[in-house]
């Protein structure tokens, strides 16, 4: 009798001809992700829920595939229990047999409450962008970096007197009001082409296909041109040296282009003309070329608002939000990894 072979990393992701359906995606996060490791982390700051034996009621990394599950299909903690609950392709992703019950929502929420205070979801985003590096998904060839507002549904209510920052402006304007507790106090205004905004921006690094290498949180008014050594910071994985760096024209200063030579990366910022000096022929060509790779970034903010609904905020603070941002980060990566892994193989 023939023994079948097991099928390999590359058989699994590589199978594509049945890309949509929800068990398959599910098969190919499963095979691509070594979950011990994502264990071990979890578990090292995880200490809720444990029963008087030193035993967790509930395994940390099934409540981290709901989170997964919540941030890739738009779910609210609610909606996710009951879904894992009736749907057998959720409960298969999260290793439950038919007979057990999903967590609670609660059980939920304290999970990520207690992951927010502990900075694992740091470590988490790190961990699963090295596994997909490992798997040379990651393309370290150049880096794109920019940011997207993040309105929130608990902004002030109607007519208030407020200072609002202009979009990139050098002065920025916080916001110190006794708002009513129906508002996120933590949330900031900003004026963007001629509509007022209220609550967070994120801040991504991408590589060249637009996978988020590194994610950074501020107020809706902090102006992100002057924070890109910070930004910068978040990058979780190694990088190549004279790299380019791509970004739009309103990160080209004296202060970026410093910040680039030192970190020894190559200066890829969109040329600006200024005042009584418009740009030169070979600056708009540049221009163009460096377009035709910087919109990947523009792609990731609207995949993750078409796919995940992301975009919107959903906690309140400035701490669950980065958490928001990270969770919808890593299944954006993991959501683009089997169909860049399958091409990979064929070529």
């Amino acid at each position: 009798m023939k023994i079948q072979k097991q099928p390999t990393l590359a058989d699994s992701i590589c199978d594509l001809r049945a890309r949509k359906i929800k068990k398959t995606f599910f098969t190919q996060i499963n095979t691509l992700i070594d979950w011990d490791t994502i264990s071990i982390l979890i578990n090292n700051d995880y200490l809720k829920g444990k029963s008087a034996t030193g035993k967790p009621s509930y395994d940390g990394t099934l409540l981290f595939k709901m989170c997964l599950l919540q941030s890739w299909y738009g779910l609210s903690d609610y909606e996710v229990e009951d879904r894992i609950n009736d749907s057998l392709s959720f409960s298969y992703f999260c290793g439950m047999t038919i007979e057990q019950v999903a967590p609670d929502h609660s059980t939920l929420s304290r999970f990520r409450t207690a992951l927010t205070k502990t900075q694992t979801f740091e470590k988490l985003f790190t961990s699963i962008n090295k596994q997909l590096d490992a798997h040379n998904i990651i393309v370290k060839t150049g880096l794109i970096i920019d940011a997207s507002v993040i309105d929130t549904p608990l902004r002030p209510k109607g007519k208030t007197n407020f200072k609002v920052t202009e979009d990139r402006c050098a002065d920025q304007v916080e916001v110190h009001k006794e708002y009513p507790d129906s508002v996120d106090k933590e949330g900031t205004w900003l004026k963007k082409r001629g509509k007022y905004h209220f609550g967070f921006k994120k801040h991504h690094v991408t590589d060249n296909e637009g996978l988020v290498l590194g994610v950074l949180t501020t107020t809706a008014s902090k102006n992100e041109i002057a924070n890109l050594e910070e930004v910068l910071e978040t990058v979780n994985v190694v990088l190549p040296k004279d790299i380019p760096l791509k970004a739009d024209k309103g990160y080209q200063s004296k202060k970026n282009v410093a910040i680039l030579k030192k970190r020894n990366l190559k200066n890829h910022i969109l040329k600006k003309a200024v005042k009584n000096k418009p740009l030169t022929k070979w600056e708009t060509r540049f221009n163009k070329l460096i377009g035709k790779t910087r919109f990947k970034v523009e792609r990731t903010f609207g995949g993750i608002k078409l796919w995940f609904k992301g975009g919107i905020a959903r906690y309140r603070g400035m701490k669950k939000m980065h958490t928001q941002n990270l969770m919808e980060a890593m299944c954006y990566n993991l959501y683009r990894s089997p169909g860049i892994f399958a091409s990979n193989c064929k070529n």
